[in-house]
């Protein structure tokens, strides 16, 4: 069975080096998108195996975690919507659904603009969550 790629202890750091690295080339989400981080799938299984491509690639596409980065000027701005305030904020990894939003990738690292109400947890320790096929 296929799995998500998951996120290390060391992700978070990356991140930020990545962030620093990309500087005036991350785009800006406008309205309601919120722009996010996709963790980098491993390459191997624990076992030590090496996944194929198509394998790699699968688990890319189908992410379900993420790293927020950055909001449009209006999420989670329709109080009618969001009656108790925005789900997450930068810094947070959230849950969102598989094959959602919009895929970029800049400089190697791969992210998504996806829509405010697609976030549907935010999540503590994303460390080996994985989506089930």
């Amino acid at each position: 069975m296929a799995q998500a790629a998951v996120i290390e202890d060391r992700d978070e750091e990356d991140y930020r080096e990545i962030l620093k690295s990309i500087g005036d080339k991350m785009p800006d989400p406008k309205g309601w998108k919120i722009l996010i981080a996709l963790p980098q799938a491993e390459e191997s299984t624990e076992g030590g195996i090496y996944k194929p491509e198509e394998v790699l690639q699968y688990e890319k596409v189908g992410s379900i975690i993420g790293l927020v980065l950055k909001m449009g000027d209006l999420a989670y701005r329709d109080e009618k919507k969001f009656p108790t305030g925005p789900w997450c904020e930068p810094g947070d990894y959230i849950l969102m659904r598989t094959y959602s939003g919009t895929r970029i990738s800049v400089r190697g690292q791969e992210f998504r603009m996806i829509n405010d109400d697609t976030v549907e947890a935010v999540v503590s320790d994303p460390r080996g969550v994985v989506k089930v096929v």
